[in-house]
């Protein structure tokens, strides 16, 4: 391991575990084709436009009883 390697990790180390827990967040980000940005914008669009539908009456829902019920008989 580099020196410079080193002296991050020790650096890293002293951070609050929430700013660890960014810094990681960073670096996965970072090894990703697709940045995580990209992907919550891409959910929070796909969020948007399901709500929207839902709102419309666009939207064809299942209540849970019945998910679930569907969920029990396919695992028999």
């Amino acid at each position: 391991m580099s020196h410079t390697l080193k002296d991050l990790e020790k650096q890293a180390k002293s951070l609050t575990a929430e700013e660890r827990a960014q810094l990681a967040e960073m670096l996965l980000e970072s090894l990703q084709d697709a940045p995580l940005a990209d992907i919550e914008a891409a959910w929070d669009r796909e969020i948007e436009e399901r709500a929207a539908a839902y709102d419309c009456g666009e939207l064809r829902t299942i209540s849970a009883e019945d998910v679930f019920a569907e969920a029990r008989r396919l695992t028999r």
